[in-house]
């Protein structure tokens, strides 16, 4: 956040790619160059150089990402804002387009456009830091103009609003004071292809974020954190096939069942569950999920379930892996974490995902899942 007569420019700090994990030699050298380029202050070099790749890869979304980042960094808010909305419509499963789109808006102080594109980044991956600090940016910057619009309309609110007002003007004076937020609520950088591996952290650019509109003095302004290239989302994960069928693997009954056969039942049902993903079985896929799982956001577990259809279904290949797993298990319990590579079309990204499931009817189902960490 910063200080009412600070304009967001000021601090914010658009990101991008440092490395792709598991690139080609020539793709990772384009994309290294041009993120050098931002951050040595040479947007117009940046992009120059983007375009130029992108006549030989149109589709290359870490390309296009990064494009638009020089874009903004160049002052062409309303370019950056087609290229970004244009990642969002091809590849919605994605949360950091939504997100830098809505740093521009907030720059433009369209906080309404700001506010949903950071839900939909949200909806999209529940466990996305940044845009949970974004939004409540948001929040306070419309709690403040709606404070400030009650005193205008009646004064005797004065006693019950000032208070409030203070309160927000302080928490953007302090963080205004701290000078510009560091990126650590980025997310991982995506990979290049299907092959697991670590995720690789992100570096800033030097160059100033798109500019932003005046504010009226009763009204701090949100400095935004944009995102760093798109990675893997809680809908975009999966594992290797097995051998097995891909139906969820039958549990334990005893809760006195040796523990290393419940993690291997627990590791068949996980597996069973990316199997079926995989093989854009929607039966077995949405079987694995417990009568408990709570879809992400507000949707109904009707909406969810037709919205991953139509994500998997509309796919003309997809090729999931796992690696890395971690299980443990606590009774009816279990929770397993690992690394995921995934590739769908032109999509290509690797994250961290986690993924508690639970005893149900004599079957290990999913009943959460998450992203990162």
């Amino acid at each position: 956040m910063t200080h009412v007569r600070r304009t967001l420019p000021r601090f914010l700090r658009l990101l991008a790619l440092a490395t792709l994990v598991g690139t080609g030699l020539a793709q990772a050298n384009d994309y290294s160059e041009i993120t050098q380029l931002l951050k040595a202050g040479k947007p117009a070099d940046a992009l120059a150089k983007a375009d130029q790749r992108l006549a030989e890869t149109p589709r290359d979304p870490q390309l296009r990402f990064l494009r638009g980042v020089a874009q903004a960094d160049a002052g062409k808010q309303s370019d950056a804002i087609v290229t970004f909305t244009k990642l969002t419509e091809e590849y919605p499963e994605l949360p950091e387009p939504y997100n830098n789109l809505a740093v521009l808006y907030a720059g433009q102080n369209q906080l309404d456009k700001s506010r949903a594109a950071l839900e939909m980044a949200i909806r999209t991956n529940p466990s996305y830091a940044t845009a949970h600090e974004n939004l409540g940016d948001i929040y306070a910057k419309l709690a403040s103009q709606a404070y400030s619009k009650a005193l205008q309309l009646d004064a005797n609110t004065a006693n019950s609003v000032k208070p409030k007002l203070a309160m927000i003007r302080s928490l953007f004076s302090a963080e205004a004071g701290r000078g510009a937020r560091p990126g650590t609520g980025t997310t991982t950088a995506a990979a290049a292809t299907a092959a697991p591996a670590p995720a690789t952290k992100p570096a800033t650019t030097a160059a100033p974020a798109p500019a932003a509109t005046a504010t009226p003095a009763t009204s701090p302004a949100p400095a935004l954190q944009a995102s760093a290239a798109p990675t893997a989302t809680a809908a975009a994960t999966a594992s290797p096939a097995p051998a097995a069928a891909p139906t969820p693997a039958p549990a334990p009954s005893s809760k006195a069942a040796d523990g290393e056969t419940a993690e291997r039942d627990v590791k068949a049902a996980v597996e069973a569950w990316a199997a079926a993903w995989s093989a854009k079985d929607m039966k077995a896929y949405l079987g694995a999920y417990g009568k408990d799982f709570t879809p992400p956001g507000r949707q109904s577990r009707a909406a969810w379930e037709k919205e991953r259809e139509a994500r998997i279904v509309g796919k003309s290949r997809i090729s999931v892996k796992l690696s890395d797993l971690q299980i443990s298990v606590q009774g009816d319990k279990a929770t397993v974490r690992f690394q995921q590579a995934y590739s769908a079309d032109a999509l290509n990204v690797s994250s961290r995902k986690t993924l508690d499931l639970v005893q149900q009817q004599g079957r290990w189902a999913i009943v959460r899942e998450s992203t990162g960490g």
